[in-house]
Order: structure tokens, then sequence, then C-alpha cells
């Protein structure tokens, strides 16, 4: 009895408190202890600290105590020993506004209680004090009569000291952790719009240009190799001092106008960086310190989708799909190499970026290669092999230019060098009027797509009315029962239509006969409403149903601030033979996969769900991670088991379900022959798929 409780108490944890990442004990979850936490991962991921040379909590001599202390490896958790010190403070509750980010001087006052820990005890070198979303880092410079705390624009590694300017081109630049990269992202926004009093957008684009500059320098490396010299970087203490500044912006602008040139369908070329040397040496500073071509592409898909939602909502239904939902379709969907695949609402290309990240794991598991662990050459192939990938493969198209660009840029922080991402309005194609419609009638015809994910706009309040664009489509026709159990076009056409209706046909249209699957989001009344039961027989007359998953209310309202319930609608399209076949004997049934999604790992407020057992505790197990540490100025791999709360999202259990529904099929969704039957279009019973 005794042993079976002691189990129940390791596997659980009572809610309102977190599992500490350096001991594995259990802490209360406070405001405080979330940013220490953060900072606590960071400095393990990122700067290559042991967990074993930290302490939290540690006194320095009477009430004082230092939140994170880190030691000298391999020496005793003493006084003498402590090299860097990190104090926390709570992140500020400002909601999604903006939060303008203080210079050293502003923050003097906070700062006071670092540098007073560094002034008292002799071994300490480096200081930080952050409140999760300030960071403001310190060294110590001993003087004859003075010990002075200068302020540097980043920690170096674990185990090294500042370098000089000479050598800090050639730096280290380290792969960024999931979450401060989300927070460099916005530290970097919120100082352009908060410092420089840009306007949000303004904001946006500044940053994106640098983001390019980044990405364009790092491509280089992968080219020239040994002849490249980095120009994106910047000396710890260059964003300090004026002359500092000037060579940052220097070495900015010619990289600049080398991306302006390289990238001309992206940028017209009168672009320019008007951030003041300040805020450019800051952004500089904070994005210098990450290798963005080595950090995950889901890691940077999620930094730029935060600051493009708080950007580039559109009026015109134009929200974003929630990564969960992107990634639960490209997994069911299961893009192979040689396929292609189109978003014809791409937005900012969140399901494009996130095939990207599907297919760079193929081709990893393919080299038997794990991220962090693949050398030069191993790397440089896989990343290859994902450019000419994207190049030959992922299209996107929008109506909206603004949201072009945005996501040629997102690619392009993916890895895709090149990218087909068409301004062409796709309810009108292949008829219509913007610049890229004759590219993309030559590269992406109707019935030439093997795969289509999107979530198109939805909804009665942005009709589609143009008589030019609805005469194309049977569904703004008028439909009327064949007192059959079917329906027929009337041949009177409607004077508007939701569009996504209208993105149903044209998604099909676009798809090759006989082998083209695609995946939607649809607003449930699509699938459910009794007025739209013509649709419903129509798309079963165009196509076989592969799966449906229907989504809880959650999974727009805490990303988009949509308050809508959806579906998932996944179609394989029909061969012209096979609808002759079925036109004389009726369709075959056959078994379709069905889900609902209850949890998507958050809740309406956005904050993150676990799993909890019947009184309420959270649940925790075990998880192997590969951390690496440095030691030596070299980096040691190690395999530590951490527990760590399970994370309450259905999204992911339905695709193993799905995976399992496809191989008892044969990895299809057979045909099972019922004689001269015909499926009649109902609304949908709901089953879990947990």
């Amino acid at each position: 009895m005794s042993k079976k409780k002691n189990k129940q108490v390791e596997n659980t944890i009572p809610a309102g408190y977190t599992l500490d990442y350096v001991s594995g004990n259990q802490v209360k979850e406070t405001k405080k202890e979330l940013v220490r936490q953060r900072i606590v991962r960071a400095l393990i991921h990122e700067y290559g600290f042991s967990p074993e040379d930290m302490d939290l909590d540690f006194s320095i001599g009477g009430r004082k105590k230092v939140d994170v202390a880190i030691f000298h490896h391999g020496k005793d958790h003493a006084i003498e020993n402590l090299g860097r010190a990190v104090l926390c403070r709570p992140e500020p509750n400002v909601g999604k506004n903006t939060v303008r980010i203080r210079d050293f001087e502003q923050a003097a006052k906070d700062l006071d209680e670092v540098e007073s820990v560094m002034r008292e005890v002799d071994a300490v070198q480096y200081g930080l004090w952050t409140n999760g979303l300030e960071f403001f880092f310190l060294e110590k410079e001993k003087k004859r009569f003075e010990i002075k705390c200068n302020p540097i624009g980043d920690w170096p590694m674990a185990e090294e000291s500042v370098g000089t300017k000479d050598v800090i081109s050639d730096a280290h630049t380290r792969v960024a952790d999931n979450e401060m990269l989300k927070i460099t992202f916005r530290r970097c926004h919120n100082y352009i719009h908060g410092n420089e009093g840009m306007p949000k957008d303004a904001a946006f684009w500044q940053f994106l240009y640098l983001i390019f500059c980044k990405m364009h320098d790092e491509s280089l490396r992968g080219k020239q190799r040994q002849a490249w010299k980095r120009r994106f970087w910047a000396g710890p203490k260059e964003q300090f001092e004026d002359k500092g500044r000037k060579e940052i912006r220097k070495r900015i602008e010619e990289l600049f106008a080398d991306v302006k040139k390289k990238y001309k369908k992206i940028f017209r070329g009168n672009e320019e960086i008007s951030l003041s040397d300040r805020a450019l040496a800051f952004i500089v500073s904070e994005l210098a310190k990450y290798d963005f071509t080595r950090t995950d592409v889901d890691a940077k898909g999620v930094a730029y989708q935060e600051l493009v939602g708080v950007n580039l909502r559109g009026d015109r239904g134009q929200y974003f799909t929630p990564r969960g939902v992107v990634k639960l379709v490209v997994e069911m969907l299961d893009p192979k190499e040689n396929e292609t695949l189109l978003d014809p609402a791409c937005g900012t290309g969140g399901f494009l970026v996130a095939t990207l990240g599907h297919m760079l794991k193929k081709f990893r598991d393919e080299q038997n290669t794990q991220p962090g662990n693949e050398n030069t050459t191993e790397f440089l192939n896989v990343h290859e092999q994902l450019k000419e990938y994207a190049a030959a493969n992922v299209f996107g198209a929008d109506f909206d230019p603004f949201l072009i660009r945005a996501a040629q840029m997102n690619m392009v922080l993916a890895g895709d060098g090149r990218g087909h991402i068409y301004n062409i309005n796709s309810l009108e194609f292949p008829l219509g009027h913007l610049a890229d419609l004759p590219i993309a009638k030559k590269e992406i015809p109707l019935g030439s797509v093997d795969i289509i994910a999107t979530n198109p706009p939805f909804g009665s309040d942005i009709p589609i009315t143009d008589k030019h664009i609805l005469e194309q489509y049977e569904l703004a026709h008028a439909w009327e029962q064949d007192g059959e159990g079917g329906y027929r076009n009337t041949g009177t056409p409607k004077g508007s239509v939701s569009p996504e209706i209208l993105f149903i046909e044209r998604c099909i249209k676009w798809l090759k006969p006989g082998t083209g699957r695609m995946g939607i989001v649809l607003p449930d009344g699509v699938l459910g409403n009794p007025a739209a039961e013509y649709i419903r027989w129509w798309i079963m007359r165009e196509t076989q149903v592969l799966a449906s998953v229907d989504l809880p209310v959650e999974s727009f309202i805490a990303e988009a601030n949509v308050n809508i319930l959806t579906s998932l609608l996944f179609l394989r399209r029909k061969s012209e033979q096979e609808k002759r076949a079925e036109a004389l004997g009726g369709i075959e049934e056959y078994p379709v996969f069905m889900a609902v999604a209850d949890k998507v790992g958050f809740d309406r407020r956005g904050n993150k769900l676990y799993k909890r057992t019947p009184d309420g505790e959270e649940i925790v197990e075990p998880k192997q991670h590969i951390e690496r540490i440095r030691i030596g100025g070299r980096y040691v791999e190690r395999t530590l088991t951490r527990s760590e709360k399970i994370e309450d999202n259905d999204l992911p259990v339905i695709a193993e379900k799905y995976r399992e529904f496809l191989e008892e099929h044969d990895g299809r969704s057979p045909a099972r022959k019922k004689s001269g039957s015909r499926v009649k279009a109902q609304p949908r019973k709901k089953a879990t798929a947990r």
C-alpha cells in the first residue's frame, strides 16, 4: 500500500506547481518562477552550462540570495567558485500590448541589485538581470580604486570570457531555445515599435528586413565555406558606443543592398532600413547570437507566426491557423518527396513551412541523423535536399500582397531560398489580372496538384458577389433535390456565395483527378447544416472522403481570436472514370476516419493545459533528452532523464490514430462494394479517436 502511494506521488504534481529544471524538485509556479525556469533552460540549451554547476536561491550572505548561481565547472558550490549570477523578476503583465524595452540607464535602479552582488562577491565576473522580456548582461571590470559593472550585449558561452572585436565576428553562434527565440523576436519588435515610435506594421517590416539580412549572411556561409566572412554580427560592447553602432550600420547596409539584389521578386529595391543607429545595433546584437539555419524549423515558425498574428491580421477573414492544427493537417496528408503541395490561401505560409519541417524530418530519418547531432556535411546535404524539394514542389497563393511578402520571408527563414508564392486571386484563377497570374497558370494549372493544404477565408460577412467569378462554379448556382436522394443544378446563378464554398470547389478542381488529395479547414455549418446538404452531396460525388476531424472552439479563439467551431475535411479527387462508374452503379461504401478533438493543449485564454488525475493533480512522466554542455571549450553530449508534465492535446493522438487506420487498410481507404447503394450525405456522427 505504501509503495503504491509513493509511486503515485512520483508520477503526479499538485496543480500550481512545476518541476525545477535543475534539481527536478517540485516548486511553486509563480510568475517569477516561470521566468527563472525559462532562463535556466536557455542557460543549459543555449550557453552549454551543466545543471550540476547551478544552484537556485543561493545565499551570498545575510538575506541576499542569487536566483540562479552558476559555478565554475566541477567546482564545489561555494561562494569563491561563483562565476555568474542571475536575478529574475516576474514578467510585466501587459497582455498583448507592446512593452517599451529600457536601456541600461533607464533600468539603473533595478540593476543596482545585480551590481551589488557583483561588487560584493569577488569571484563573480558576469551578471544578468531579467524579467523574462528585458535582459541586462553585465561584465565586471576591476580597476585600482573601483569596480565597474559594464553593459555587454550577451554573455559568453559556458567556460568562456568576452573576446575582442577581432574574434567576435567569427564567434560561435548557437541554436536557439524555442521559448527564447519567441522572446527575442518579441523584444526586437517591441524595441522598434516602443522605442522608435514606429507603427506596428512598419516596425514589423523593419524587423523582417534584418531577418532577411541574417538569413542571407548565413546562406553565404554554406556556399563560400572557408572564404566566407561574417557580416551580420555585433561585438559585445559595440551597441553601447557611437563608433560601434556606426560600424554595425555600415556592415548591415552593405548586406541589405546584396539582399535586395538577390531577392528581386520580394524587394522592389527602394526599401530602406530606417531604424536609428541605437535600434539597429540592438536588433543586430539580439539576432546575431543565433544560428538560424540550424535552429529548428518549427521554432522559427512559431516565433515568426507570433509576430505576424499581432501585425497582419486582416479584415477579409484572414486569421492565422494555429500551429497544432497546421501540423495535424500536414501529418495526415503526409506529403512525399515527389509530390507537389499548394496552399491557395496561404496567408503567411504556415502550411508551407510546416510541410518543409515535415520533409526535413523525413530527410533526416533517411540519413539516420538527429538535429544538433549532424556533422557539417550531413547538415548541408539535408538542407540542400530540402531546398531542392521546396524549389520543385511547394507552392502558395494569396490575394493580399502584404501577406505574400510575409509568406516569402517565412519560407526563407524556414530554409527555402526561392519560394513559389503567387499574388493571385485563387477564386478567379485561371482568370484575373494580378501580376503573378501568367507564371501561376504555367506552374500550377487546374488539375495538376498532388496535395492541397489550406485554411481559406470564410464567413457570410465577406461574400463573393463578382458574377465573373461566380459563373465559374457549380456551387455558385441554386440546387434542388432530384427525387432520387440526390441533387441537380438548376442553372440559376446565385448573387452571393460565402468564399469557403467556392474554395471547396476550386481546391478539388486544382487536384490531379484520381490521386490528388486535400485537407481543408471549414466552418462546421458546411458539414452539418441541413441547408448545406447539396454541398455535401456534391463533395461526395466529386471526391472520396478520407477523414473528418472536429476541432474545439479553443483551436482558434486563443491564437486567432475567432470564436467559431471548425472541422478538418480530408478528400481525394475522383477520376472521371470513377464518377461515370458510380453514376451507373451507385457509390460504393468505404470506411472514413472520423475523430473529435476535445483538447488542443491550451484553454480559451491560451494557458497551457496538462493531463491531470481525477483529483486534479497534473501527471508527469520521465523523458530522455540529449543535452550538450561545454567543458574546456568543447561540447560534450550526454543523455539525461527528466520528469515532465504531459500536454493535454488530442491532435498528436489523432495523427497517430490516422496512421494506424491507414495501415489497417493498406495505406488507403478501400472501397467495400455494396451493390446498387448510394451514400446519402448526412450530418456526421461524432466519434472520438482516443
